[in-house]
C-alpha cells in the first residue's frame, strides 16, 4: 500500500523516577571541542560546593550520616518554588502559572544552574525540563539595552516558538526583559529590522540553529556578550553532523566564559561524550538507567492488524474513547495530508502539520491545537519531540516510529507531568513487530495488546 493509498473510513462520525545526581569534576576529555584555559575557579566552585552542601544538610539527619559516603545520592527536597530564593518576580509568574511544586528534574537542577553551573540534563518527557533553564537564565539575567545575553537552540520551528511563549508566561513581570525567536521560513528583513534598533534587540534569543548561524554570518546577530547558551533536545542537533556542525561555528562565536546547559529526555551513551564537549566539569543527571525513562502515568498498548484494517481501527478508537485531545503519528507527510482528509471528511475536528508547510501555517496550526480549537492532531515526527500540549492524553502511532527513541518521544505527548494518558500503536509487519520488541527490551516494560474495553480513569483524569 503506497504512501497516498489509504482507504476512507468505513463508518463516519463522530464523537522521575529517582534521578542520579553526578558531578564530574574531571578533564577526561582532552580532545575538547575549544581548547579551554585551565583557570582558578576555586572562589566560584567553593560557592558552588557550599551551596549543594547547605541544601542537601536540609534533608535531616539522616542524609546528613550519608553524605559522605562514596556513591551516596546527593538529595535536594525543595517543598516550593521559594526555597530556590528566586527573583520575586519570578515566584509571581509561577504562582500565575499554577506551578506549586517543583519536579524532580526541577529540585535537581535549578539550585545548582541559577548559581552558573553547566548541565548536562537527560529526563523524561514531560517533566519541566524547559522551565530549568528559563528560570534559570531568567534569574541571572542582567538586561542591557542592545545586548543578546541568553541564546537558545532547538532543532524545530515550533519548539522554538514553544520556549519564546515560555519565556514570555516567566517574565511576565519583568517588562525589561525582551524575549525573540527566530527561524527560518521567514523574511530576513523583519530578523534584521529588529535586532538592529537598540531599544528592541532581545535580551533572550530562541531560535533554530540555521537561521540563528545566517543571522551571525551576516552580522545582524552579535553574540559578544552571551552568558547562557542552552540547547534543548540536544541529541536530536548533535547526533545530525550537518545540524552539529551549524551548532559548533555558533558556539564559536559566543565568548570563552559563558554558561552551557543541554537537556534532553534521550542521551545515548554515545552522545554525552559530545555535549561535554561545549562544557566545563558540568553537572551531569541522567535517569538511573534506561527503563526508568517510561512514563509512569501511561497506558501503553499495541493493535496487531494488516494495513488495510488501519483506518477502521482508527475509527472504532476515536469513536469509543473518551478523550481530551489526541495525537496520530504517520511515517510520512503525504500520509498525513490523506489521512487528515479523510478524517476531516468524516466529521472528526482534525488538522495536519508538518514540515513542507510554509512556517506561518505550521505556527496557525500549532497555535490552533494548542488553544483547543482542534481536538485531532494528524502529525509526522516534526511535532514529536519536546511540544508541550497539555490537554493531550492519547497517543496513536498510526504508523511504527523508527526506533525506541522516536516511540519514546512520540507516546511522551500525552501523560506530561505525571498525568494520566494512554499510548496505542499500530503494528501491521514484521518491522513493526521487531520495533517494538526492540522498545519493551531497551525501557524494560511490557506492552500488552489492547483489551476489548479499557478503564476510562486508567489514563483520564476525573473530577
Amino acid at each position: 500500500m503506497g504512501d497516498e493509498d489509504l482507504r476512507p473510513f468505513i463508518s463516519t462520525t463522530s464523537h522521575y523516577t529517582l534521578f542520579t545526581l553526578r558531578k564530574k569534576m574531571s578533564t577526561e576529555h582532552a580532545d575538547d571541542l575549544i581548547d579551554y584555559e585551565e583557570e582558578d575557579d576555586n572562589a566560584i566552585q567553593d560557592q558552588i560546593t557550599a551551596a549543594a552542601s547547605a541544601t542537601a544538610s536540609s534533608t535531616g539527619a539522616e542524609e546528613e550520616n550519608k553524605k559522605d559516603k562514596k556513591g551516596s545520592y546527593v538529595g535536594i527536597h525543595s517543598t516550593g518554588f521559594r526555597d530556590f530564593l528566586l527573583k520575586p518576580e519570578l515566584l509571581r509568574a509561577i504562582v500565575d502559572c499554577g506551578f506549586e511544586h517543583p519536579s524532580e528534574v526541577q529540585q535537581e537542577c535549578i539550585p545548582q544552574s541559577i548559581l552558573g553551573m553547566d548541565v548536562l540534563c537527560q529526563a523524561k518527557s514531560g517533566m519541566g525540563k524547559t522551565a530549568v533553564f528559563v528560570l534559570a537564565t531568567l534569574q541571572q539575567i542582567e538586561p542591557v539595552n542592545g545586548d543578546v545575553s541568553v541564546l537558545v537552540l532547538c532543532h524545530t520551528r515550533e519548539l522554538a516558538f514553544q520556549i519564546k511563549n515560555e519565556y514570555s508566561r516567566f517574565s511576565k513581570y519583568l517588562p525589561d526583559v525582551r524575549t525573540e525567536v527566530f527561524y527560518g521560513g521567514i523574511s530576513l528583513k523583519k530578523d534584521h529590522d529588529l535586532l538592529r534598533e537598540k531599544d528592541k534587540c532581545p535580551h533572550i534569543v530562541v531560535g533554530t540553529p540555521g537561521r540563528v548561524l545566517g543571522l551571525i554570518k551576516d552580522k545582524t546577530l552579535k553574540l559578544g556578550n552571551i552568558k547562557h547558551f542552552v540547547l534543548d533536545e540536544c541529541d536530536k542537533m548533535l547526533e545530525q553532523l550537518d545540524m552539529r556542525r551549524d551548532v559548533q561555528d555558533i558556539f564559536r562565536s559566543t565568548p570563552h566564559h559563558k554558561q552551557v546547559m543541554m537537556f534532553s529526555a534521550t542521551l545515548s551513551k554515545e552522545i554525552r561524550p559530545i555535549c561535554k564537549k561545549f562544557m566545563q566539569s558540568p553537572l551531569e543527571i541522567y535517569v538511573d538507567d534506561e527503563a526508568k525513562l517510561t512514563l509512569h502515568g501511561l497506558q501503553q498498548y499495541y493493535v496487531k492488524l494488516e494495513e488495510k484494517e488501519k483506518n477502521r481501527k482508527l475509527n472504532d478508537l476515536l469513536d469509543t474513547l473518551e478523550f481530551n485531545q489526541v495525537c496520530i503519528f504517520v511515517r510520512s507527510v503525504p500520509r498525513a495530508n490523506e489521512l487528515n482528509r479523510i478524517l476531516t471528511e468524516c466529521n472528526f475536528p482534525s488538522i495536519c502539520i508538518h514540515s513542507q508547510m510554509s512556517q506561518e501555517e505550521r505556527i496557525q496550526r500549532y497555535k490552533d491545537f494548542k488553544e483547543f480549537n482542534k481536538r485531532i492532531m494528524v502529525a509526522t515526527d516534526v511535532f514529536g519531540r519536546g511540544i508541550d500540549i497539555e490537554r493531550v492524553n492519547i497517543v496513536i502511532n498510526y504508523d511504527m516510529p523508527d526506533g525506541a527513541d522516536t516511540y519514546l518521544h512520540r507516546v511522551g505527548r500525552a501523560g506530561r507531568f505525571g498525568t494520566k494518558g494512554l499510548a496505542v500503536t499500530f503494528v501491521s509487519d514484521e518491522k513493526d513487530g521487531q520495533t517494538l520488541n526492540d522498545v519493551q527490551s531497551r525501557f524494560e516494560i511490557n506492552i500488552s495488546p489492547l483489551p476489548e474495553e479499557i478503564d476510562i480513569n486508567s489514563y483520564m483524569m476525573t473530577s
